[in-house]
């Protein structure tokens, strides 16, 4: 029996293995906030230089994704999803100490997060991580469907 291997790499967000996780979040996020209130990055925005995109892969399959987008100031985590097959397993939070350890290896001390109302499981996962909510930033504006969210690292 095979043990399965799981690793967290630094990814492009434009191979083709990794693109139809990436669609499978923009449907994801669609089908909750079909008002297009929250939207996933786009592909072109992954790709800046201010981005380091994260994918998580099972015997070099590719099952969640996360970007640390450096804003200067704080980090923000973005277009973190697992797929549903994948959830319940700790992976959500397995990715998002990935994407801190790769915010504190780039020398990041605080990491901010926007997220909606709709998603009660990844707002568990970042609460239960030690992230509190803090006033919109960057280009996030208050809406009544999101919820911004920091947690200073050490």
């Amino acid at each position: 029996m095979t043990v399965p291997r799981l690793s967290f790499d630094i990814d492009d967000p434009t191979a083709e293995d990794v693109g139809p996780l990436i669609e499978q979040l923009g449907g994801y996020l669609t089908r909750l906030y079909p008002s297009g209130t929250i939207e996933p990055a786009t592909v072109d925005e992954l790709r800046q230089d201010n981005v380091t995109f994260v994918t998580a892969r099972v015997d070099g399959e590719p099952v969640a994704c996360g970007a640390c987008v450096d804003a200067g100031p704080y980090v923000e985590i973005k277009h973190m999803y697992v797929l549903p097959a994948c959830r319940g397993l700790g992976l959500g939070k397995q990715l998002l100490d990935a994407l801190e350890h790769q915010v504190r290896t780039q020398g990041g001390r605080l990491v901010r997060l926007e997220t909606g109302t709709a998603q009660t499981e990844a707002l568990e996962l970042y609460e239960h991580a030690g992230y509190r909510r803090c006033a919109p930033f960057g280009d996030h504006r208050a809406h009544a469907m999101s919820v911004c969210m920091e947690k200073p690292l050490q």
